[in-house]
Order: C-alpha cells, then structure tokens, then sequence
C-alpha cells in the first residue's frame, strides 16, 4: 500500500499562483507514473496533469496546459504542481495519485486531497 499526502492547497484570487506538492511517507515510488485529478463541487473528478518516473514525460488536460507544470524530485518521493493564472473554474479538490505499471487515468493509490479554491 502507498501513502500519499498532498499539500499546498488554499484559497487565491484569480490570476494567482499555488504550487500543491504530493510526498509518499516512508515509500519509494520514484518509479512509478504520479499525477493530479481534481474534483468540483457537483462535477464527476478529472484528469488534470501526469508525470512518467524520469520526469522526460508530461501529460496535460487541455483545460491546463500552458498554465499548469508538474515536476518531481524522486530523491525526495515528492512531486509538485504549480498552478498559474489560476481561474475560478480550477477550484475544486486536487488530488494526488500514483501507479506502479503507468497506467495514467486509472492510477492504483490516492492521495486524500486538498481544496483550492479560486475566487474573481
């Protein structure tokens, strides 16, 4: 079983910036893909962003791409997504994910979220 823990969540106007990170306690999982779904109020959860073990490979939804960028430190089980130009839209609870055999939208272990919440 994998533990994962997500922070950097809060509240930020419009425009604003947060960076979410994702630890693993005490569990290599520097080979595994890692990503970050997100849930709205009333909304089924979704894809937001992926990233392979090397770190040589990123996947986007297109809702995303350009404002958002994942990185990862596997020294440290870490890995962290930073949120620009942030809209009202992107609020929702984010959650991490992580899967041994790279399986992008359907990961094994979860994260338990963290709430952002973009305000106009």
């Amino acid at each position: 079983q994998v533990q994962l823990v997500e922070s950097g969540g809060g509240s930020v106007q419009a425009g604003g910036s947060l960076r979410l990170s994702c630890t693993a306690p005490g569990r290599t999982v520097s080979r595994y893909i890692m990503g970050w779904f997100r849930q709205a109020p009333g909304k089924e959860r979704e894809f937001v962003a992926a990233i392979t073990w090397t770190g040589g490979n990123t996947y986007y939804a297109d809702s995303v791409r350009g404002r958002f960028a994942l990185a990862r430190r596997n020294a440290d089980n870490t890995m962290y997504l930073q949120m620009n130009e942030l809209k009202p839209e992107d609020t929702a609870v984010y959650y991490c994910a992580a899967d041994p055999r790279g399986k992008i939208y359907a990961m094994d272990y979860w994260g338990k979220g963290t709430l952002v919440t973009v305000s106009s």
